[in-house]
């Protein structure tokens, strides 16, 4: 009697856990893969591939597996090393626990155990002296209220001057600028490469397009600094790059970017500058492949064509 007794707690005890178990695992968002290979498996995402890295808006980092709220955008900072770096963490969100490597201090979300990345202090980057660095992938981003109504108030330009890397160099560092893509655009091919855009007649040319805030800075300051990092009076090239693809040309949203760009080519032309730059209605725009975006930021190299002289 006593062994059935002990058998039957064993098997209650057992489905109570099985029971929990299942509870918690319809808790959790379902993961990809390589999400499980980060989060479970404890990999590492490559290094200026993830989607946080250069992200910069107002709102709350969360947990990719179970949503718990892990980091708060102030605390976000540039630290250079090709993921999203914080100084600080949602208090009582984020556990540090001993890497297996015996060296580094391994970081965990306090709720679901997912891995989130490393930390490290000491290295002088903000006065908290503290870097999170979190794999992108083990994060979900949620905007705040006052950023959503923002965004719905943010602009979009798009630039042609030569080679695409050293346009979004300049542009990207505009304050108010809230991010930058390389891709191409003005062509007849849909879906290009950059070796369809290099040699095969699509038409299209290498270009920036840029959302910003029209409250920290205007389409004409871009304009002018689109002018003033290339030489507009080059056909169908840039420098040593040559091919119609290094055209310049604005492509505008709105007819008020196409009048203020008419207006800065006039002033232009009226100190001496040769301008053929054309004007030409938005349309479709293709992003670049990965490995052409924020080129200058991953490589640590310096624009070759691409340099500032104030003209306005």
């Amino acid at each position: 009697m006593r062994k059935i007794s002990i058998i039957l707690i064993l098997l209650a005890s057992s489905i109570n856990i099985s029971c929990q178990n299942k509870n918690t695992d319809m808790e959790y968002n379902k993961l990809s893969s390589e999400e499980k290979r980060i989060i479970i498996n404890k990999g590492t995402e490559a290094p200026f591939v993830g989607i946080y890295d250069t992200h910069y808006e107002t709102g709350i980092y969360k947990c990719k597996q179970c949503n718990t709220p892990l980091f708060k955008s102030d605390n976000k900072f540039d630290a250079g090393c090709g993921w999203p770096a914080f100084d600080d963490a949602i208090k009582g969100a984020v556990k540090q626990i001993p890497d297996k490597d015996g060296v580094r201090t391994e970081i965990i979300c306090a709720n679901c155990g997912g891995h989130l990345g490393h930390v490290f202090v000491g290295e002088g980057f903000t006065p908290a002296n503290t870097r999170h660095c979190v794999n992108s992938i083990s994060l979900n981003f949620e905007p705040s209220e006052i950023q959503t109504k923002d965004t719905a108030n943010y602009e979009t330009a798009i630039f042609a001057a030569g080679c695409f890397w050293g346009v979004e160099h300049h542009l990207k560092l505009v304050p108010g600028v809230i991010s930058t893509e390389v891709g191409y655009t003005g062509g007849k091919t849909s879906n290009p490469t950059y070796q369809d855009v290099c040699y095969t007649n699509t038409g299209h040319a290498e270009a920036v397009q840029v959302v910003f805030d029209p409250s920290k800075t205007s389409f004409k300051d871009l304009a002018k600094l689109f002018f003033e990092i290339h030489d507009p009076g080059q056909i169908d090239r840039q420098g040593p790059d040559v091919g119609n693809q290094y055209r310049s040309e604005v492509f505008y949203t709105n007819e008020k970017q196409k009048e203020i760009t008419k207006q800065l080519i006039q002033i232009l032309k009226q100190k001496g500058y040769k301008v053929v730059t054309r004007l030409t209605p938005a349309d479709t725009f293709y992003p670049a492949e990965e490995s052409h975006q924020d080129y200058y930021s991953k490589t640590g190299a310096n624009p070759y064509c691409h340099f500032y002289k104030k003209k306005f």
